[in-house]
């Protein structure tokens, strides 16, 4: 494991998907990544590319062919190679090199990048397009902070802020059968009370939000995820249906990209959501937890 550090954050990451896994702050000692129990969810911070969410029938069409990919893509599952590494930053590379053309027939690199401030990491996202043409893609994160943080709390003492900081029109999209739909415009800044049941009906997914909060209302202690000029965010947490509980964590989920419209077409071209970069163009994107 990688790790990365200053007076306040213990960062620790794995090169395998260039996956954060721990973040320990030094003043409060909590601990406030997921473990990666695969009891509930065995992931902790993948990156999602080429895709974000699922797409319908697991299937895209391109330039007359059809290409099959499950959920999130694969880049959460291939070796970086580190480029750069001081006490309190580390950037991965990974080039595609021809390897999943049979599933995604653009070449590119990817550079993710983390940076220690104070009690914040920033996540910078480089995405260079290595063909002679247009490239469509979606990114995005998957971060999941452990709740409750402290042993004499419950899941009932946290709650969630989703806000804009320029007043923009948020959209409110719910998830049927792992498709979205847009279900209505909602408040700009809202407060959302966590319970058991908040996620099984899937993830919360929003539009033009540009800061999610998860915070203890008996503590204080959480994180805010800043993603501002993102195009959407996701919440999310496993739901045991038998149960009717939810997991012990919340991922807050900045995202370039969305899963599949009931109605999409198929072609990855019409997508909804997706980004085009032009051929030797590279997209830039980046987002910062705050860890209080």
């Amino acid at each position: 494991m990688i790790v990365i550090e200053n007076d306040w954050l213990k960062v620790g990451i794995v090169s395998n998907g260039a996956e954060v896994r721990e973040v320990k702050h030094k003043k409060n000692e909590l601990n406030y990544m997921w473990t990666g129990d695969s009891t509930y969810w065995g992931r902790v911070s993948p990156v999602l590319f080429p895709i974000v969410g699922r797409l319908k029938e697991d299937q895209y069409q391109l330039d007359g062919q059809t290409y099959k990919m499950s959920q999130h893509g694969f880049l959460r599952d291939v070796e970086f190679t580190v480029e750069k590494l001081t006490t309190d930053h580390v950037s991965f590379v990974f080039e595609s090199a021809g390897r999943f053309i049979d599933v995604y027939p653009y070449e590119f690199k990817a550079t993710i990048e983390y940076a220690l401030n104070e009690d914040s990491l920033s996540v910078r996202w480089k995405i260079e397009n290595k063909n002679m043409e247009e490239m469509y893609f979606s990114i995005g994160a998957h971060p999941a902070f452990r709740i409750p943080l402290l042993e004499n709390e419950t899941i009932n003492d946290y709650s969630l802020k989703i806000a804009s900081v320029n007043n923009k029109d948020a959209l409110e999209y719910e998830l049927k059968d792992s498709l979205i739909h847009e279900k209505a415009a909602i408040n700009n800044n809202e407060t959302i009370p966590l319970t058991k049941s908040l996620f099984a009906n899937d993830a919360l997914v929003y539009s033009n939000i540009d800061c999610t909060t998860l915070t203890s209302n008996k503590t204080g202690h959480g994180v805010e995820v800043t993603h501002t000029d993102f195009p959407f965010v996701g919440i999310w947490s496993k739901h045991d249906q038998t149960e009717g509980t939810m997991a012990p964590f919340v991922c807050i989920e900045p995202w370039y990209g969305i899963a599949d419209t009931h109605d999409t077409s198929g072609n990855l071209k019409e997508k909804f959501g997706v980004n085009r970069l032009g051929a030797g163009e590279t997209f830039q994107a980046e987002y910062e937890i705050k860890f209080i």
